[in-house]
């Protein structure tokens, strides 16, 4: 498997695993009853679960654009060290931006994010230039 396609792997499981912490957090502010159903007034979540969840959002979001950017690049045959450059900056920006927002350090969940948001851009400019 190219270096593209396991960083899209890795991305989309860390992705996938995102919910589990805030999930946990609410079991143990709201119960397993509350969880599990539709409280009409739940307790709020802590801080840090409500960021995380926002995180995951987030990387469900960018998720999109990473898996077209990686699978069209494939499709086509074009994989370079850029491309793979790329992929692992981004796979790696995206596990510094969720630790960031779950920590609440505002400047490194923006140069997280940025990071991430360019090695996708070095992805889409190597496919215009393909």
């Amino acid at each position: 498997m190219h270096t593209e396609l396991q960083y899209l792997v890795w991305v989309t499981v860390l992705t996938g695993v995102f919910w589990i912490p805030y999930v946990l957090e609410r079991f143990f502010i709201w119960g397993i009853r509350d969880t599990v159903g539709y409280p009409e007034r739940p307790t709020p979540q802590t801080p840090w679960a409500r960021r995380l969840m926002r995180a995951h959002d987030n990387a469900i979001e960018n998720l999109v654009i990473f898996a077209v950017l990686v699978l069209v690049a494939d499709a086509i045959g074009l994989g370079n060290r850029v491309t793979a450059g790329a992929c692992v900056v981004y796979f790696w920006a995206r596990v510094a931006h969720v630790a960031a927002y779950i920590f609440a350090i505002p400047w490194v969940r923006t140069v997280a994010f940025t990071a991430g948001f360019l090695a996708q851009a070095a992805i889409a400019w190597q496919l215009f230039l393909a």
